[in-house]
């Protein structure tokens, strides 16, 4: 008889508070004294010139490398035979969505302690124990599972509210599919990202998620506008981070970014991010899903304030073509991708007028004032 487990995963620690970029020594100390720091290379200077001091005064022996773009196989084993190279115990990854996976895959492939700093809520990628893996082109590769989740999440709030906005923006997207997928999941008894099945907890956590995201969006987007933290920017750091990525790996993964896969083979929308093209995802979920209007125009809601791209042409894809269009619900139709945890099997063609449809629907809403549309929430 087989036996049906389900899995409730997040990190050891999640940790918020001001000056954790220039000051993350105490929570590093206690897994290695010799440091190997991913960092993006925005950042270098101020890492060499306050990180790598904290971490002196703990008798920390740290050695900063610069990410190099994209997180591939090649980039991870470059990195990998640096940290040989340093005989580092400990690695930090400090950056966007991109950067703390590669951190991730050389500790899993290094058998290191990993702690995670992003320093922009642009994805719910520093809580899962998950690397996206792209090809040499930009192009979506495969999705690498850890066994471990990050031993401590350290999140700076002064830091990610003077992140360029549209990361923030990004970030409201991809959390913003975490109910919807999870509901899918939960409702159709599929796998999270862990292989097995969710949880409720998992699920309830999708649902706050969500809860928090819609009632805390206005406020924090005034916060991100003026560069200046607050209670409701704060609160949306652990929905955009946390929850979401702790909905997302318990609660599991469906259409929408299935659908962000799919696009990633357009090369069009390579300079896209990935929040992005997974807000874009949830629009042709629910189009699959033939979901309530209330149900959609709440997440149209939450998509005008955060400045979310709403159709193909917002995400850069100019010209359309059927072919490319159909190339795309093909790859997010693929067996090994999340579609299959949609209530019932779709063929590649339903995909494609689901994708038609969102776009249009997307170019409607756009020419309609929040003030008129008439959400339906909270959740019931």
């Amino acid at each position: 008889m087989n036996t049906v487990y389900k899995t409730l995963c997040s990190p050891k620690k999640f940790i918020i508070g001001k000056n954790l970029l220039n000051n993350p020594s105490h929570f590093i100390k206690d897994f290695g004294n010799k440091c190997f720091i991913v960092c993006d290379e925005r950042l270098i200077d101020q890492v060499n010139e306050n990180t790598v001091k904290s971490l002196e005064k703990e008798k920390i022996i740290s050695h900063v490398e610069r990410f190099n773009i994209e997180c591939t196989k090649k980039e991870v084993e470059r990195m990998c035979s640096i940290k040989k190279s340093k005989g580092s115990n400990v690695i930090l990854g400090i950056g966007g969505g991109k950067t703390l996976d590669t951190a991730k895959a050389i500790a899993f492939y290094e058998h290191c302690p990993v702690i995670i700093l992003p320093t922009a809520a642009s994805t719910d990628a520093p809580c899962t124990s998950l690397a996206v893996l792209y090809k040499e082109n930009g192009e979506f590769d495969q999705y690498l599972y850890i066994p471990n989740n990050p031993d401590v999440v350290l999140v700076d709030p002064v830091v990610m509210v003077t992140a360029p906005p549209r990361l923030f923006c990004s970030g409201v997207g991809d959390a913003l599919a975490t109910y919807f997928e999870a509901r899918q999941c939960y409702q159709n008894f599929g796998n999270n990202l862990t292989n097995t099945k969710s949880s409720l907890v998992g699920y309830h956590l999708s649902q706050l998620c969500y809860k928090i995201i819609s009632d805390n969006i206005e406020k924090a987007m005034d916060s991100i506008e003026c560069k200046s933290n607050s209670i409701a920017f704060e609160n949306m750091l652990e929905a955009t981070i946390y929850l979401s990525g702790i909905g997302a790996e318990s609660g599991g993964l469906a259409a929408a970014h299935a659908i962000c896969n799919g696009l990633s083979s357009l090369k069009e929308l390579h300079s896209s991010q990935h929040g992005e093209k997974v807000a874009f995802g949830l629009l042709v979920q629910l189009v699959l899903e033939n979901a309530p209007t209330g149900e959609i125009e709440n997440v149209i809601r939450i998509m005008k304030i955060a400045k979310l791209p709403m159709t193909l042409e917002d995400l850069g894809y100019k010209k359309w073509n059927d072919q490319d269009i159909k190339k795309v619900a093909s790859i997010s139709n693929l067996p090994s991708d999340t579609m299959s945890n949609m209530s019932r099997k779709f063929e590649n063609d339903d995909i494609f007028y689901s994708i038609v449809n969102a776009n249009e629907m997307g170019k409607r809403y756009k020419q309609i004032s929040i003030d008129n549309l008439k959400p339906n929430y909270p959740i019931e």
